[in-house]
């Protein structure tokens, strides 16, 4: 296989880091960023005692200008990005007549236009360099909507949108764009739900569990493989069976 520089963003996090593992397992080196240092640090110490190195970069996605100087940086330490997952997300959830501006507005600016920040400044190396993967993690509620994420469903569904687009543009480049939408999966913050709630929703679920990170992390190793160069564009629904869409 051959060796790739990866960039995830949000790669901390608990769908993050299984991205990371994953990904430096399968022998590509692996960047992501971090607004919290310390919290950063400890992440990464963990990760070298299972042998994995992972570099970090500082820097938030809401931002264009923080976002090119992520690339550079891993350009500079790893090499041109090569595969990038635009993971990085947060959720502001309540009923939209109930919705202040400041919460549409950082939930639109961390999960969808962090995709414009991150994406525009490797989209031209992997043009010319004719090949690249990019890979979108949006939501099953981004697919089929959810009470008090009207401001979360908008951009996970964006993020789908863009992908499409963009797939189009840059497949005669050798550049595959895609999104995966996972269901609910048993992070740290599914977890800390009350056990009767957390049970409701895996009895909506047909494979009768709620999802592990690595399950998504599988899918997205799945996109970034050098087979996977035929498919773009596609939205892989990583869920469990329990939204089943065209």
């Amino acid at each position: 296989m051959t060796s790739r520089v990866a960039l995830v963003t949000g790669g901390t996090g608990g769908i993050g880091t299984a991205i990371c593992r994953k990904l430096a397992t399968l022998g590509h080196r692996v960047a992501t960023n971090y607004r919290d240092h310390d919290r950063a640090l400890d992440w990464q110490q963990k990760m070298r005692a299972e042998g994995l190195e992972i570099l970090l970069v500082p820097g938030d996605v809401c931002f264009a200008d923080q976002a090119q100087a992520m690339v550079d940086e891993v350009t500079a330490q790893l090499g041109p990005v090569e595969i990038l997952v635009n993971n990085a997300g947060i959720t502001r959830d309540t009923t939209f007549h109930k919705m202040e501006a400041q919460q549409w507005n950082e939930v639109i600016d961390t999960n969808l236009n962090s995709v414009f920040n991150m994406t525009r400044p490797v989209i031209g190396g992997m043009r010319d360099r004719r090949w690249g993967r990019i890979i979108q993690i949006s939501s099953i509620n981004g697919q089929k909507g959810q009470y008090g994420q009207a401001n979360y469903a908008a951009a996970k569904a964006g993020m789908h949108g863009f992908t499409i687009s963009l797939a189009q543009e840059n497949a005669k480049f050798g550049i595959t764009v895609n999104t995966v939408s996972p269901g609910y999966i048993g992070t740290d913050m599914v977890m800390a739900v009350p056990e009767d709630v957390r049970n409701k929703i895996v009895a909506q679920i047909p494979t009768g569990r709620l999802g592990t990170p690595e399950d998504i992390a599988y899918s997205v190793a799945f996109f970034t493989a050098e087979e996977a160069a035929w498919i773009t564009g596609a939205n892989l629904s990583a869920n469990g069976g329990q939204y089943m869409g065209w």
